[in-house]
């Protein structure tokens, strides 16, 4: 009996990893000869190009482009939703919003509207509310479509890690999904909370310095520096300098330089890796991948700033297949489309 019990549940765990592996297998958009379709992480064509333009997946549902509106397919390829929508935002917590006759809805899978908030703009759900834009002012509505906070804001982003970023006047501060303010209002500008911490400006765009607070609006990291983004896999990008000329580099969460500046641009880490800028001539830009020692993990250079996201990066290259300006690598800088 113990046998049957093990290997019962032996059978469960592996039922579902191997429907976890199927729901998770990452597709990718590829464009080809003015059509859209998509790629596995190996680089097969799995949904031919037919789309106008399509974009990534999300929660297992795709946006795409049929003759100027926007209408939703599965990872089968089977269009789920028909194009009859203006614009359209991702499946975010199982629904989407979209606008049609100038007027935003939520809908959900199966493309059946659930609520039909009365405002100028409607963004996805994150953390059970949506945010909202009524005139030049920004709320929150739950589920059921009731205002949870009221758009009182001049400006306001998605909910993150629990609390969002909004603001009063001229200045940032947080709340939660209760409206209450958390974080008072103190900041020239912000980010939202990524790995338990949101980096903050004071002062103005041109001399203002920025730094890390905590969710109890504690400084955790000095606010001395002349620009910083959000963390990403415990790294977040830092310049030294100002717009024209400062240079880039990594820190941790200690606050310490792990990364040296030297690079004129930078992007998020992501599976590990970082796309940075060597030049920026306009004539020949060059755009690598480094590590988290600032070594170059790819020996190759690209002409943009990209990123990887589930083990593929967008790239364009000089030994790019002819005919194609844009295909995918994967960590090894071997593109898997076009092969």
């Amino acid at each position: 009996m113990r046998t049957n019990l093990l290997r019962s549940i032996f059978a469960t765990a592996f039922l579902s990893l191997v429907l976890s592996s199927f729901s998770q297998d990452a597709l990718f958009p590829i464009e080809e000869k003015g059509k859209f379709g998509y790629i596995n992480k190996t680089g097969k064509v799995v949904i031919a190009v037919q789309f106008d333009f399509a974009e990534s997946f999300s929660e297992g549902m795709a946006a795409v482009s049929v003759k100027g509106k926007r209408g939703f397919i599965d990872a089968a390829g089977k269009v789920v939703i028909p194009a009859q929508y203006d614009k359209t935002t991702s499946f975010s917590e199982g629904l989407a919003s979209g606008k049609k006759d100038n007027k935003w809805t939520y809908f959900d899978k199966t493309g059946k509207v659930t609520v039909s908030p009365t405002c100028d703009y409607a963004y996805k759900f994150s953390d059970g509310v949506a945010r909202i834009q009524v005139g030049s002012k920004m709320g929150f509505i739950d589920k059921t479509g009731n205002t949870v906070i009221k758009p009182d804001y001049e400006g306001a982003y998605d909910f993150s890690e629990d609390l969002a970023r909004v603001k009063k006047g001229n200045k940032w501060g947080f709340i939660d999904k209760t409206g209450k303010v958390i974080i008072d209002f103190q900041f020239d500008d912000c980010f939202d909370f990524m790995e338990g911490m949101a980096n903050v400006r004071k002062g103005d765009d041109n001399t203002g310095k920025w730094g890390f607070i905590d969710k109890t609006g504690k400084t955790v990291i000095e606010i001395k520096y002349d620009r910083l983004w959000p963390f990403s896999e415990g790294m977040a990008l830092v310049r030294v300098g100002n717009f024209k000329n400062g240079k880039y580099g990594y820190m941790n969460k200690s606050g310490e330089i792990i990364v040296h500046p030297t690079f004129i641009g930078g992007d998020y880490f992501k599976d590990g890796l970082a796309c940075v800028s060597t030049s920026l001539d306009i004539k020949n830009p060059t755009f690598q991948f480094i590590d988290k020692k600032g070594d170059v993990a790819i020996q190759k250079n690209f002409k943009y700033l990209t990123t990887f996201k589930n083990g593929l990066a967008k790239v364009s290259s000089a030994d790019i297949k002819a005919g194609y300006s844009n295909g995918y690598i994967d960590k090894t800088g071997k593109y898997v489309w076009p092969q």
